[in-house]
């Protein structure tokens, strides 16, 4: 007997507690809270996300300057390149552009990739588009981070620096497609026509 009551005053706090418990309820849960991009009458313009206060460095990308990361400048976009050009950055411009844009460009620049070859719409080509030959490499690298029609974006997969090897390495591309003898530099153009007499 002594043990029947014993168990039932146990069940009974139990359940007890177990009530007491569901009493919280949602409301830690469900408490008032402002998210990004709401209004909130609580500050004078009426939003409730603050300015970034001036001065403010990225945690992620440090003090760079915004036409780093958007190839956009107050003009437009980019004509030159915001990084230092020479061989290693355009031997990893073609390496990521190898990998990220020739299934559909073709590494030509074409337009004609092995994706295209299996069914997918065709690019415009760069080698042959006077729209594409004269946009500058903020365009190209624009068109990588935003996506453009069809291409989606690359942001999330080509870090900023690669995206910009990328665009040194169109331009290159483009120029290689549709230079002409003119374009060599005289000393070179020498050279190369001795170098050829001597054979």
């Amino acid at each position: 007997m002594k043990r029947t009551r014993r168990s039932l005053r146990l069940v009974l706090a139990a359940l007890l507690g177990v009530l007491l418990l569901t009493a919280c309820g949602r409301n830690m849960f469900d408490q008032p809270r402002v998210d990004a991009f709401d209004a909130s009458p609580f500050f004078a313009d009426g939003s409730g996300m603050r300015p970034i206060p001036e001065g403010t460095v990225s945690r992620e990308r440090g003090a760079l300057e915004p036409a780093y990361l958007t190839g956009m400048g107050p003009q437009g976009f980019l004509t030159e390149l915001p990084i230092d050009l020479d061989v290693d950055v355009l031997l990893r411009g073609k390496e990521r552009y190898d990998i990220y844009c020739a299934p559909c460009h073709n590494y030509n620049g074409d337009g004609r990739g092995m994706v295209v070859q299996r069914g997918f719409p065709q690019p415009v080509s760069f080698v042959d588009t006077q729209r594409l030959l004269d946009a500058p490499v903020g365009y190209y690298y624009n068109a990588i981070t935003n996506g453009f029609g069809r291409m989606f974006s690359y942001a999330s997969r080509v870090r900023p620096e690669d995206r910009w090897a990328i665009s040194a390495y169109v331009k290159a591309l483009q120029l290689s497609q549709n230079a002409s003898v003119s374009d060599v530099p005289a000393d070179v153009l020498s050279q190369l026509t001795q170098t050829e007499a001597a054979r």
